[in-house]
């Protein structure tokens, strides 16, 4: 029988990639997170397409996107992301690529080059991939769709902390303007837009452990 094909969407610091990896080890499935694409994407643009404003050149990024070659690579059952054959797994956590990522991650370019190897991954079943749009672009036949939201002050603590257990220091002010910005920019671009799929389950997560979101999505994933 074919395995299942997961999407889960939802807003910044919810926990969706974290929560979906726990997914995959008790499904036995794959976990894809995409957003650590879009970030490795605009890690790259950082490095090499900043202009004197501190913007990025996105027209520059767009005629080097051929350039890129993002990987997933196994160490003891984590997913490592690899560009051109580099760890930037640490480096994508930044908040230099935090407060960009939305603006990269909106344009049609980046998301087109992005799409069609999501759903390749997707094609065979046993995965499940989280983001902002999976459920409604990306994989809109997968079998289960979440979208997963929780209060702004909770998802600021959860930031704030998940950096500072990197040894990224922050300021909590700017932690959580940054998600507001983000969730601003997501929510209102014009190419896939982060919004709730109509057949997906909505969870709020504010009081919710980690452990107890879990259980609660795979209390809804029957018959595998």
């Amino acid at each position: 029988m074919k395995k299942p094909v997961i999407a889960i969407d939802g807003y910044s610091s919810t926990g969706k990639s974290s929560i979906s990896k726990v997914i995959a080890d008790k499904l036995g499935i794959i976990h894809l997170d995409t957003g650590a694409l879009y970030r490795g994407i605009t890690w790259f643009a950082i490095q090499n397409f900043m202009n004197e404003d501190g913007y990025v050149n996105l027209q520059e990024l767009f005629s080097s996107l051929d350039q890129i070659e993002l990987e997933f690579r196994n160490n003891d059952n984590e997913l490592i992301l690899y560009l051109n054959h580099i760890d930037i797994s640490k480096q994508i956590r930044t908040t230099e690529v935090s407060d960009n990522v939305s603006i990269v991650a909106k344009q049609k370019e980046v998301r087109d080059f992005l799409l069609q190897s999501q759903r390749t991954l997707a094609e065979k079943g046993g995965i499940i991939m989280d983001g902002r749009d999976i459920g409604t672009v990306v994989l809109p036949n997968a079998d289960y769709k979440f979208f997963l939201t929780a209060s702004i002050d909770e998802r600021t603590n959860r930031r704030y902390f998940e950096l500072a257990g990197m040894g990224i220091q922050a300021d909590r002010d700017q932690v959580k303007q940054n998600l507001i910005n983000r969730d601003k920019i997501d929510s209102e671009r014009e190419i896939a837009p982060l919004k709730q799929a109509e057949d997906a389950i909505v969870i709020d997560n504010t009081e919710l452990t980690k452990e107890e979101t879990i259980d609660l999505i795979l209390s809804y994933i029957q018959n595998f």
